[in-house]
């Protein structure tokens, strides 16, 4: 398994498991990215940060080091 930040531009993948705690979980929670929802990378910036997906059909701007605490397969 791996982390959303590794899914390359086009790429989907299905979410396992959301690493963190407190604030910083409940936040990408919130944002509709729960376990067993698919998302599609569309974009990520020149420098890696940010990463632009999709979810639950709608556009969505995640931080490098969100991304990389969502486990996806």
């Amino acid at each position: 398994m791996s982390n959303l930040r590794e899914v390359p531009v086009g790429g989907k993948a299905t979410v396992v498991r959301i690493h963190g705690e407190g604030a910083v979980k409940r936040r990408i929670m919130d944002m509709g990215i729960t376990r067993g929802v698919e998302i599609s990378v569309r974009k990520v910036a020149p420098l890696g940060d940010p990463i632009e997906i999709t979810v639950r059909g709608y556009e969505l701007s995640l931080r490098k080091a969100d991304a990389e605490s969502i486990e996806v397969e």
